[in-house]
């Protein structure tokens, strides 16, 4: 694979290719195919690796970052995971954080005070073709505790969001399945608000 190397900024107006959906290129090897590797001593501010930003002016849809990993292979990710996107916060050595620190933050909001439609800082979607067999234990979501050390609360929630049980009726109405990591289900029940 060729190597295109670029010191200081770097603009163009057309944006940037590397190759094309009818004639992509080809790696067999494993490695990262675009890397940057950057260190930053600031004392303040906020420093980002790469910034995008774009403004819908009319009716048009999209999304600022799009990617998109596909499995055509039988058996692939044997000796590994295989992942849409894998987002990491590392604190290592003698690093602290005195602030907050988030693998992941997805952020909702804005100044319209009618923004309408169907909101959520997180979407989570299935996209499997009808009559597809899934593994007893595909979900939505799932946590791990993927390291040696554990984290034992699996939400962290405003107090607005944790209530009492009322006088009202506290008889569960609802139930939500979920799963553990060995593939048995399980029930939260609830009770309407």
């Amino acid at each position: 694979m060729a190597r295109t190397t670029f010191s200081g900024p770097v603009a163009s107006d057309n944006g940037f290719i590397s190759g094309t959906a009818s004639s992509p290129i080809a790696v067999t090897t494993a490695g990262n195919v675009s890397s940057s590797y950057v260190t930053t001593s600031a004392a303040t501010g906020d420093t980002r690796l790469t910034y995008s930003r774009l403004a819908f002016t009319s009716t048009g849809s999209g999304e600022t970052g799009r990617w998109l990993t596909q499995v055509t292979g039988a058996g692939a990710g044997a000796a590994g995971t295989i992942n849409g996107g894998h987002i990491s916060l590392s604190i290592n050595g003698s690093g602290t954080i005195s602030g907050a620190g988030n693998a992941l933050r997805v952020t909702l909001g804005g100044s319209s005070t009618a923004p309408g439609g169907t909101l959520a800082a997180l979407q989570v979607d299935s996209d499997f073709a009808s009559g597809a067999t899934l593994p007893g234990t595909t979900a939505f979501i799932r946590a791990t505790n993927s390291g040696t050390g554990s984290i034992s609360n699996l939400f962290n929630l405003p107090d607005a969001m944790v209530q009492a049980i009322g006088a009202t009726s506290t008889t569960p109405t609802q139930k939500i399945r979920f799963v553990d990591s060995a593939g048995v289900g399980y029930f939260l029940y609830a009770v309407e608000a």
